[in-house]
């Protein structure tokens, strides 16, 4: 444990594994998606539209256990690693819980995927994945808990290993089932349901080992620290409820925006799957800078130093920086190459798929710096405890989308590059947003922990 200012070397000792972790996690998507892209548009659609639903659904379950990780490293900055544990093992009492009350869900979503227009053959499909995935969910939900403990106490680089693992048997068994090779019967879309959570299955497995064996469960283990322990999880209730309902709030207007732009054409849901398949690979890993400034500005604040958090921010701010500008760079000077990739499974008179996936692409790279700006600086709100405010402001951003892409869409019936450039927009003011409640300076003052 240590208190002292973090220098860059500090942050990024952290932070590149958390960055290379989702990096694993956005590889394992997009083969998935490329895969069923050669089994045509219809899969490929299905393939986000579907999973994005399961992600939906559980999100706010996943969303509160994964506070572990901010309330972990106050506790580890604190100098309470027995509180750590107890954390964890709270952590894992709201999994078992929420996992039950996740699968009610289920019967729901075929009758979403039909209000929103979509074609029957994508209906079958995406409700198949969606399912597949939320009998899962419970991997999600382990694995949350777990990986919060390392990123507490920043031991990164084992959560980062878990999930490169996780990839190595994501990938193949995810071509050996949907293909139905060395013997395997070809399985589609359920095959890569079932490969998704192969590897999510390992990656808890691996977490929940290296946690018993970590020293400092070691040293603070017992039945005490597997009961229930009212203070922590009054505490984890109140600081993560918010950000487990903003998580599924955020994601579920997300989640109506993509519905509402498959619901015009199975070009345009296609396009628009090969463009978020690309946002992925700019947003995902800044997820894990994400949780690394939660992690270290957690610490800090936890050793009442917040001007080592804030200076986290500013360091974290200029290796986001350097990222974002290298994917505009690649949006704006790759796209077609980038679109061509997904371009074997479909026909010739998929040309219009090809040049709305380019030119949506190509306007991508405009928000790309204004999601560095609001992972960095929520991501320290909540580090700090702030998480009702990063909740007001996130959830209001995203229902305004959600709202005037259904004017646009379903009232005004715009061309998709219209519906595009505003949600390139939202991008833009959810990242200034969360720079003035940053620069408000509300934060420093807060504590989690006495």
């Amino acid at each position: 444990m240590s208190s002292r200012t973090p220098d860059l070397k500090a942050l990024l000792i952290i932070a590149l594994p958390m960055i290379i972790s989702q990096a694993s996690e956005t590889v394992m998507m997009f083969a998935d998606r490329l895969f069923l892209s050669w089994l045509g548009k219809a899969h490929i659609s299905a393939a986000m539209s579907g999973g994005l639903s399961s992600f939906v659904f559980m999100s706010l379950f996943t969303g509160t256990v994964g506070y572990v990780n901010a309330l972990s490293a106050q506790y580890y900055g604190a100098g309470e690693e027995g509180n750590c544990v107890s954390t964890v093992t709270q952590g894992i009492r709201l999994s078992v819980l929420f996992y039950p009350l996740g699968l009610l869900f289920i019967p729901l979503v075929s009758r979403f995927f039909q209000i929103s227009g979509h074609s029957p053959e994508q209906i079958v499909l995406e409700t198949t994945y969606f399912r597949l995935l939320m009998l899962g969910g419970i991997f999600a939900l382990i694995r949350t808990a777990f990986a919060g403990f390392f990123l507490g106490i920043g031991k990164t680089g084992t959560v980062m290993y878990a999930n490169l693992a996780g990839m190595l048997i994501n990938i193949p068994v995810n071509y050996v089932l949907i293909f139905g090779k060395f013997g395997f019967p070809e399985m589609g879309i359920s095959g890569a349901a079932v490969g998704t959570l192969a590897g999510s299955f390992l990656i808890s497995l691996i977490l929940v080992i290296a946690f018993l064996r970590h020293k400092i469960y070691r040293e603070h283990h017992g039945p005490e620290v597997w009961k229930f322990n009212k203070p922590i999880m009054g505490k984890l209730l109140r600081y993560g409820v918010p950000a487990g309902i903003e998580l599924f709030l955020n994601v579920f207007a997300f989640n109506l925006f993509v519905q509402m732009m498959h619901s015009y054409s199975a070009d345009v849901a296609a396009a628009v799957t090969i463009t978020f398949n690309y946002d992925m690979i700019a947003f995902i890993p800044m997820l894990g800078l994400g949780f690394a400034i939660t992690s270290l500005v957690g610490q800090q604040m936890g050793a009442d130093n917040p001007e080592g958090a804030l200076r986290v921010s500013h360091l974290a701010m200029k290796v986001g920086a350097v990222y974002g500008f290298s994917m505009v760079m690649l949006f704006v000077f790759l796209a077609g190459p980038l679109v061509g990739v997904f371009a074997r499974g479909l026909s010739g008179a998929d040309g219009a798929v090809v040049s709305l996936s380019k030119s949506m692409l190509r306007l991508a790279s405009i928000y790309i710096m204004a999601d560095v700006v609001q992972l960095v600086f929520s991501g320290t709100l909540r580090g700090a405890g702030d998480t009702k405010w990063v909740m007001y402001i996130s959830v209001a951003m995203h229902w305004i989308l959600a709202l005037l892409a259904w004017i646009m869409i379903k009232v005004l019936v715009l061309h998709p590059l219209v519906v595009w450039l505003g949600f390139i927009s939202f991008v833009v003011f959810l990242g200034l947003a969360m720079f003035i409640r940053y620069r408000l300076g509300f934060w420093k003052e807060m504590r989690i922990i006495q």
